[in-house]
Formats: structure tokens, C-alpha cells, sequence
């Protein structure tokens, strides 16, 4: 045991690393290319954005939440001031949740396609990378016609919502998601049957669906080793009204995370749809009187999984606590799990099949 510990060498990957989108630095354990134990180590970009609620009111605060993350802020907007409208028995008009959920999906929709684009990159793969990110756009174009912005959506208030999606863009969303889900099936038929893209995804990093339930994962994470849970089918906002079920796969490797987020993208496309459709004439907010008092905890499913949010008011304007906590966290013990026996060649393609958003878990 002695010689086989002496033969071990620890290697620092990340904080900063070609391949890797987010600065996580892992100590991985090595016997020669082989990764038999790895060490996480978070922390790098903590930014104290919890604490802001004591020096912003809680209407201006929406605008912090949302600038935890450039990728999924409108689910942290979307979650703050759904903890906050549960703190203060807020009931927000139908028509809002439905155009909250159209945002929603909107912001899954370009999240899925960052992520696919990162992971083709990561195997080398650039012309996916391209045709990714390209899609992406499409779907940014969208964003931006409706809200004004393209990563920070800034639509959500206490109460409701600012903005409305007329007739006119309703028609022009349909008409491009049409476009955008053909050329969707050609970048899916990639993914799924070329050699260079199953080489580098069948079978890597494992993770079975126990092993979810021990280490908690969420998300699609989750999904794709056959855990059919979707915090969407709580029926927050208008998903309640809308027919959908979680997209799984069984297989719980690299190639499986890559087929149950390009699902989700045809997925987000189809309840969008649906969304538009039965999206109901009314007020797009409330009025909102008082300040918080008491506490509220709510779950939402946020691209990359769960995200849990909790506030605590004390009658005045300002919180006295707000508590985020995200799925990157959630899914940093299976990420590590899935390491423990593969190449060192791998890790890379194993920290970004967790979609990982560091900003977010530090904060």
C-alpha cells in the first residue's frame, strides 16, 4: 500500500483552464492518468450579493438577484420575487404567470444552447460550437424583442410583471421558434449519431440513479440517470396549466446529459407554445402595499436544476435575510463522483456535463 501511495500525484486543475467556462478549481488525486479521488474547492469569486438586501429595499432588490448570473437571471428574479409575493400573500395576475413562463422557457431554451455549444467545444467538436450558438441567437432575438434585453431580462417586479407580449410578437415567437426547432433536429441528429461525439460520451462518468438520490442532485443532471424529477410540475406560475412531463434517460453518462438537455430545448419550445395559446387578457401586476414580514421559502426549476430561495422580512423595506441556494452546488458531489476512475483526459467534459454556474453558487 505503502508503493501505491507513492506513485500518486495531485494535480491543481482550474481555477482558470481553457476548456472550462466558470472558475472551479479541483485537486485531483493521479495514479498515472487515472483519477482515483478529487477535492473541490469553491470560493474564488464570492461577491456577498445576500448581504445587499440591508442596503437595498425589496423592490430594488429584484435587480440584484437577477445579476447573480448573466445565464439564468430571470430565474433568480423570478424566484426572489415569487419568495417575496409568498411573504407578503401577494396574488399575481394570471396573465403574468403566463408571461413569466414564457420567459422562463425562453431563458431554459438559451441556456441548454450555451451549454450544448460549451460541450461540443470541449471535445473539440467547433463546427457544433458554431451552429449552438448560432441557434442561440435566435432565441436572443426573441428575448430582446419582448423585454428590451438579452441576457438580463428585467421584467419582473414585486406583484407582476413590467412588460407585456402583444398579438404581433406573439405571432413573431411562433414563427421563429418554427425555424429554430428544424435546424434544431439537424444539431440533435449530431449529438446522438456522430462517432466523434460518442467516443468522447458513451459511457463517461457514470452516475446511477442511487447515486443521485444519496448525493442530491437535481435538474437534468438528474434526469438523465432515469430521476424523473421536475420542480415544474409544482404548477408555480402557468405550468400548472400546461401538459408536460420531465424528459429522462436512463443511462446516466455524458451522452445521455447531452440527449436530455436537447429534449428539454424541443421541450421548452413546445410549452412556449402552449403558453401562447392559452395565455388569458388581464392586468400584467398588482398593487403592492406594506413591506415583508415573516418568511417565505419556494422552490423553482431553474436550466440547470432546483433553486431554492428564501426571505426573511421584518415590516420594513429592507430584508433582514435572503438565501439562494442553486443547483451547481446541488450537483458538485456527482460531479465529483463521476471523476473517481476516469481520465484524466475527461475532466474537462465532466465539469461542464453539470452545466456548472460557479457565479451562482458563490454569489
Amino acid at each position: 500500500m505503502e508503493e501505491r501511495e507513492k506513485k500518486r500525484s495531485v494535480v491543481p486543475f482550474g481555477p482558470q483552464h481553457p476548456v472550462l467556462p466558470e472558475p472551479i478549481h479541483l485537486d485531483l488525486v493521479l495514479e498515472d492518468e487515472k483519477v482515483v479521488d478529487v477535492i473541490p474547492s469553491i470560493g474564488f469569486i464570492h461577491r456577498g450579493l445576500e448581504d445587499l438586501v440591508k442596503k437595498r429595499d425589496f423592490n430594488e432588490y429584484v435587480y440584484v438577484a437577477e445579476r447573480t448570473c448573466g445565464i439564468c437571471s430571470f430565474g433568480h428574479g423570478l424566484g426572489y420575487v415569487e419568495a417575496v409575493e409568498k411573504c407578503m400573500n401577494v396574488e399575481v395576475p394570471i396573465r403574468a404567470k403566463y408571461l413569466r413562463t414564457i420567459w422562463s422557457e425562453m431563458s431554459r431554451i438559451h441556456s441548454h444552447l450555451l451549454w450544448a455549444g460549451l460541450m461540443a467545444d470541449a471535445f473539440g467538436f467547433e463546427n457544433l460550437f458554431y451552429q449552438c450558438w448560432r441557434l442561440r441567437e435566435k432565441n436572443l432575438d426573441l428575448v430582446e424583442m419582448t423585454t428590451g434585453g438579452r441576457l438580463i431580462y428585467s421584467v419582473n417586479k414585486v406583484g407582476g410583471v413590467l412588460k407585456d407580449i402583444t398579438p404581433d410578437m406573439q405571432k413573431v415567437i411562433l414563427n421563429n421558434l418554427s425555424e429554430l426547432e428544424a435546424e434544431l433536429r439537424d444539431v440533435y441528429k449530431t449529438f446522438m449519431t456522430d462517432y466523434s461525439v460518442q467516443e468522447r460520451t458513451r459511457g463517461v462518468g457514470v452516475l446511477t440513479k442511487e447515486q443521485v438520490h444519496d448525493l442530491g442532485c437535481c435538474g437534468p443532471y438528474a434526469r438523465a440517470s432515469g430521476v424523473a424529477r421536475d420542480i415544474r410540475q409544482l404548477g408555480y406560475e402557468a405550468y400548472g396549466e400546461l401538459d408536460f412531463e420531465p424528459v429522462v434517460s436512463n443511462d446516466g453518462d455524458n451522452y445521455a446529459r447531452c440527449d436530455v438537455r436537447l429534449r428539454e430545448v424541443f421541450q421548452s419550445i413546445d410549452l412556449i407554445r402552449q403558453a401562447i395559446a392559452k395565455i388569458p387578457n388581464g392586468e400584467l401586476s398588482v398593487p403592492v402595499k406594506g413591506n415583508p414580514d415573516g418568511e417565505a421559502f419556494i422552490r423553482i426549476e431553474q436550466p440547470r436544476g432546483e433553486a431554492i430561495y428564501y426571505v426573511e422580512g421584518n415590516g420594513t423595506k429592507f430584508l433582514n435575510r435572503f438565501r439562494l441556494r442553486t443547483p451547481t452546488f446541488a450537483n458538485i458531489p456527482g460531479m465529483c463522483e463521476t471523476m473517481k476512475g476516469c481520465s484524466y483526459a475527461d475532466i474537462p467534459l465532466l465539469v461542464v456535463t453539470i452545466d456548472p454556474c460557479i457565479s451562482c453558487t458563490e454569489r
